[in-house]
């Protein structure tokens, strides 16, 4: 029985050594760097790993070589008998999308990808592939291909990467290039949102838990909707559930001032009149000078002015009314009256900032020219 026993410990120590073996994480010895990367563009993430390869001396002998080959070739391994180039090192280079995106303008969902490249001496093809898991191409199947997008890449960069790199450059609010940088090339492409569509469905799953409670956050996101023009049957909804008391809800300025922006947008004129009367009449005098510096902003001057002289009168001239009401007469074209305003808040500046606005703004008008706003 002990000589069974010990040709068992024998025959299961080897398998044993061989899954920990898979399991553990040792360094690679400098071979390659693995690497990562990440940006957020509006509510979406975008998520790059890959294994990094260096130069080592073969600049020159990259592309077109067995190190980055041109189009799909059998690598001798594997079951792919024609692969793409696999963007990388080792593993499968993988991209990653919070939502959906597109790729030089071609429609992406969301998800996770196995990323390959074409390479071609003056062209690359971008491939996409749902298999995220496989190990390089050597497993590649074109019939998972998701998406593919020819581009151009940039030929003799100025200065040569030692390390295969993915950069992001010139980020908006919807958008942001991608690329990928290895020796005197960059192969660059632009990841482009839908920012509206994509924020109103990260607003409304963030709504669906315990921010669909919170006043502050359903007021946020109704501010939001107003601003960009959209959703805005739903954003009146969240905002009638943030000012109503029976919810939590606190009838604020901001919060008064959303709904009623909402009711204006939808053709609800004497609602929207009778929400933001209620609005103003709760609102504390910053509130209202805000207030009438959107209105400028929105070239209403008569009505920014009646908000600025209403202020003026609900707070008995206090600090900040006559600034209120020297920007409101410049718009409305009244620059003697401007001029009277913006030297009276000269002589209540609270600190040295607002006194040197002040004094470039009375200088202005004294010159016969209307303020900036």
């Amino acid at each position: 029985m002990k000589k069974i026993t010990t040709l068992l410990l024998l025959f299961c120590l080897p398998a044993a050594s061989a899954l920990y073996a898979q399991l553990l994480s040792l360094p690679d010895g400098g071979t390659n760097q693995k690497s990562m990367i990440g940006q957020r563009v509006g509510v979406t993430d975008i998520e790059i790993h890959w294994d990094a390869p260096g130069v080592k001396g073969r600049e020159g002998k990259i592309w077109g070589t067995p190190v980055a080959h041109y189009g799909f070739v059998d690598i001798g391994f594997g079951t792919a008998k024609s692969s793409p180039w696999r963007a990388g090192a080792n593993e499968c280079t993988t991209m990653e999308f919070s939502t959906d995106v597109t790729i030089n303008g071609q429609a992406l969902a969301a998800g996770k990808y196995g990323f390959f490249i074409a390479v071609y001496p003056d062209s690359c093809t971008l491939i996409f592939n749902r298999n995220a898991n496989g190990w390089g191409a050597y497993f590649y199947q074109p019939e998972d291909d998701v998406l593919r997008v020819n581009v151009r890449q940039q030929k003799d960069q100025p200065q040569s990467r030692e390390w295969l790199a993915y950069t992001f450059a010139n980020p908006t609010g919807q958008s942001v290039e991608v690329a990928l940088e290895w020796e005197r090339w960059r192969i660059p492409f632009t990841v482009a949102v839908d920012l509206k569509a994509t924020t109103v469905a990260s607003i409304r799953r963030q709504l669906s838990g315990a921010m669909g409670f919170d006043p502050p956050s359903m007021q946020a996101a109704a501010q939001w909707c107003l601003t960009n023009d959209v959703n805005l049957e739903e954003a009146l909804v969240w905002a009638d559930r943030t000012v109503n008391p029976q919810l939590g809800g606190v009838q604020t300025f901001a919060a008064l001032s959303t709904k009623a922006g909402l009711e204006r947008k939808l053709g609800r004129t004497a609602d929207a009149d009778k929400t933001m009367q209620l609005a103003m009449d709760k609102a504390s005098v910053l509130d209202l000078h805000g207030y009438g510096r959107r209105l400028i902003g929105e070239k209403k001057y008569q009505e920014a002015l009646a908000v600025f002289k209403q202020n003026f009168d609900k707070n008995q001239g206090a600090w900040p009314t006559h600034v209120g009401l020297a920007r409101g007469y410049s718009a409305a074209g009244d620059l003697k009256k401007a001029l009277e305003h913006a030297e009276a808040a000269l002589q209540q500046a609270p600190d040295d900032l607002n006194r040197k606005s002040l004094e470039g703004m009375v200088n202005t008008l004294k010159e016969g020219k209307a303020i900036e706003q």
